[in-house]
């Protein structure tokens, strides 16, 4: 698509990164984004609150606060509209939690239940993180577990533990914002979330758009409890896949790395941790900052490939 000139668009869409920023003065910009999906749990509630969570997660990516949102909903008309309330309720509820005030939206008739929503949020012009920021030398700290998507898939195969189910529900449901507000208080050059296009795709994304290659050391990489489990119970969903088709071209792959391990690099998750690169001298302290969170790889000059896995 062309991209149409404007100089108060700081960031957007031909960058790849997680939100548009649009600039409104010179010490305040638009944060925008949109996400909406189909459910991915049983309970209704639960589901509006992931798509909630899912929703403000890439306005936290970019260093931006949540203000407002319009929720995206698709259900049948004939459908169990008591669903549809406890779908609304729950993300309504995550909003609350988030400080974000949902001012309205817009409902089509659809056979295929979808919901999310469009979020606009604040930041500075100066302090926005960006995928495209990652410096040579820079630790990676990813901030939440991988597996939602296979453990997902689990889920509705019906070979999924309980505990994994439980594990994946809790991490989708956490915010981001605790880790947004810690990197802010760092040296962190570039952050994205990882969602949909999986570890390494987003991982890519970042590498690509700084010009860099990003050393991903995969042992130290956070896993849900099950995840590997669900993997070998043959538990893959199609978009890990299509994530792998589509960024392993710019994989170099050590070859002792286990192929459970390495699908679950590409699996597309739904309201995922940050990957922030963040100076060395601050790593420690941003990973004392957040709980759970680990030192996954590190940033090196740009080589022959854009991710290199260890």
């Amino acid at each position: 698509m062309p991209r149409i000139a404007n100089p108060n668009v700081l960031v957007g869409f031909d960058t790849a990164d997680d939100a548009g920023v649009y600039r409104l003065s010179d010490d305040l910009a638009l944060v925008q984004t949109v996400d909406f999906f189909t459910p991915i749990v049983d309970d209704p509630f639960t589901f509006g609150a992931i798509a909630a969570a899912n929703s403000l997660s890439d306005v936290y990516a970019m260093g931006g606060k949540p203000i407002s949102a319009l929720s995206i909903v698709a259900f049948p008309g004939n459908g169990d509209m008591e669903v549809l309330g406890e779908i609304m309720r729950g993300g309504l509820e995550k909003m609350r939690e988030a400080g974000c005030a949902v001012l309205g939206g817009h409902s089509v008739n659809d056979p295929e239940i979808k919901f999310g929503y469009a979020v606009t949020g604040t930041i500075h012009p100066d302090r926005i993180k960006a995928n495209s920021g990652a410096r040579p030398g820079d630790a990676l700290i990813f901030t939440k577990a991988l597996g939602t998507g296979v453990i997902g898939t689990a889920l509705k195969r019906g070979v999924a533990s309980e505990a994994s189910v439980q594990a994946a529900t809790a991490s989708m449901l956490k915010l981001n914002r605790e880790a947004c507000d810690a990197m802010l208080r760092f040296d962190v050059h570039g952050c994205t979330d990882v969602t949909g296009f999986g570890f390494i795709g987003h991982a890519r994304e970042m590498a690509l758009g700084s010009g860099v290659t990003l050393e991903i050391e995969t042992s130290r990489v956070p896993l849900l409890p099950g995840a590997l489990d669900a993997v070998l119970a043959g538990a893959i969903p199609g978009g890990l896949k299509n994530n792998r088709d589509f960024a392993s071209c710019a994989v170099e792959a050590a070859g002792n790395i286990g192929p459970a391990l390495l699908d679950l690099l590409y699996d597309p998750q739904t309201s995922g941790g940050l990957l922030i690169a963040v100076s060395e001298r601050d790593a420690d302290a941003l990973l004392a900052a957040l709980p759970g969170a680990g030192r996954v790889g590190r940033v090196t000059a740009r080589d022959n490939k854009a991710v290199r896995l260890l």
